[in-house]
């Protein structure tokens, strides 16, 4: 059912928020990012294979240890936006967004009248009727965020139309995108790449929006903490689960890393 929107209010307060992308399609990842801490989980079904009742679960799963889910849809796709909506996201992460039709477009399919046109429906977001529709909607239109996901060169170079017009209630920068986007692929240090972030980041200053930096770094979360950032994303949880595997075999074998063979085919050991 919906609830109240612990990451807007925070955002409104100038309180923190942390969350982090989960792109594995199971719901015991997003119980894990819950129980140790973050505020926030981004869940991906853009890049990932996730089956409308995949989804309704994980959602669950987020609301289950008071976690806000927000999903990150496939570009261009407003149906995607209604079923995420429906099955409990309270919130929308708009890829590729290069300009202001892109906005108006998720929009209209995130919003009821009279701020958009999302499709009127049921199920599990009013508690099976438990809230009166009116009220549904203006709850959700109050609740619901719109976040912008600038990942292209375009994006970057129509950032001041595209928040001419409110709507936005958070912008995230793609930084492995926008690499692509500027011809250096996966060099997410470029000086070209930085510059469009920091462009990124003035814009939403100057008209008001919540910008949310990607912070994988002590350093780079103080970088941006240090100029009122108040909204974090700390990487992807296979990253990090993949990380801590490395590490914890790296201390049990006393090995660096890379320093170990590669292992010979796996036989059957029976102790």
């Amino acid at each position: 059912m919906l609830r109240p929107n612990a990451v807007k209010h925070a955002l409104t307060a100038s309180r923190e928020v942390y969350g982090l992308y989960c792109s594995t399609p199971d719901p015991v990842p997003v119980e894990m990012i819950g129980c140790t801490g973050y505020d926030f989980v981004i869940l991906d079904t853009e890049h990932t294979l996730v089956d409308p009742q995949q989804l309704e679960t994980l959602i669950r799963a987020a609301e289950a240890v008071e976690l806000t889910p927000f999903v990150r849809v496939p570009e261009a796709d407003p149906g995607a936006v209604l079923r995420a909506l429906d099955a409990g996201a309270m919130g929308i992460v708009v890829p590729h967004v290069r300009n202001r039709h892109s906005v108006d477009e998720a929009i209209r399919a995130a919003r009821y009248h009279p701020e958009g046109m999302r499709s009127l429906g049921g199920g599990r977001v009013t508690g099976f009727g438990r809230i009166d529709p009116a009220e549904f909607i203006r709850r959700a239109n109050a609740e619901i965020m719109v976040i912008a996901l600038i990942e292209d060169a375009e994006g970057v170079e129509a950032i001041d139309e595209i928040l001419t017009g409110g709507g936005i209630d958070l912008v995230l920068p793609g930084p492995g995108d926008l690499s692509q986007s500027y011809g250096v692929p996966w060099q997410t240090r470029h000086p070209l790449v930085t510059a469009a972030v920091e462009r990124i980041h003035r814009s939403c200053v100057e008209h008001r929006v919540p910008f949310a930096a990607m912070a994988r770094t002590p350093e780079n979360h103080a970088r941006w903490r240090s100029e009122g950032v108040t909204a974090f994303v700390l990487g992807e949880e296979r990253d990090l689960a993949a990380q801590a595997l490395r590490r914890h075999l790296d201390v049990v074998t006393g090995s660096g890393p890379g320093e170990r063979a590669t292992p010979p085919p796996a036989m059957v050991s029976i102790p």
